[in-house]
Parts: C-alpha cells; sequence; structure tokens
C-alpha cells in the first residue's frame, strides 16, 4: 500500500482541496491481490487504491473517461511480427503506470 500511495502522490494523480459542505467527495477503496509464480508460491503482494467513480456526476466532476485495455487485435498483431521476425515474447508488469 505504501509504494501504491507514493507512487500516486509522486505522479500528482490528484490535488487535495479544502472541503466545502456542497461538493461531492468521491470515496475510494484498497483492493488487494496475491501474484503468485508458475509453481504456485508467491511471487508479491499487490495494493491497488480506487475511487469510486459511481459516485461521481458526469460533466460536473468529469468529462472525459478512461479506460486502460489494449484490443484484442492489437495484441494477435504484435504476436504476429513476434512469430514472424522471430522475437522473444516477455511478460512485463509495470508496477504503477500513468499514460499522458
Amino acid at each position: 500500500m505504501v509504494e501504491e500511495y507514493q507512487a500516486l502522490v509522486r505522479n500528482n494523480t490528484w490535488t487535495l482541496v479544502p472541503f466545502h459542505p456542497s461538493m461531492n467527495v468521491i470515496d475510494s477503496k484498497w483492493i488487494f491481490r496475491v501474484k503468485y509464480n508458475s509453481d504456485g508460491t508467491i511471487q508479491r503482494y499487490k495494493a491497488r487504491l480506487v475511487a469510486k467513480g459511481f459516485q461521481q456526476y458526469a460533466s460536473v466532476e468529469f468529462t472525459d473517461t478512461f479506460n486502460p485495455v489494449i484490443k484484442a487485435s492489437t495484441i494477435r498483431v504484435v504476436f504476429t511480427l513476434a512469430v514472424t521476425y522471430n522475437w522473444e515474447i516477455r511478460k512485463i508488469d509495470f508496477n504503477n503506470a500513468f499514460l499522458n
């Protein structure tokens, strides 16, 4: 949790502002997950802080939405290129990714 929180602060994920009674405060919660090695042993523990976005009002508290998902067709193209050019395929797990 400490690593995740420090990354959020380091990347200026949010701005703290003084509370006003007219504000809609968005709750958040921690999601925990255990990552395992292929032999079943524990590789590491993961924690992610997520906002309860369903408490927000469109066009008031946000104007855009973002879903960090890659299309299946993109994965197929990358795998096709890797097979064609005999590239090595590796799995990468980013600890904390912020896209602009």
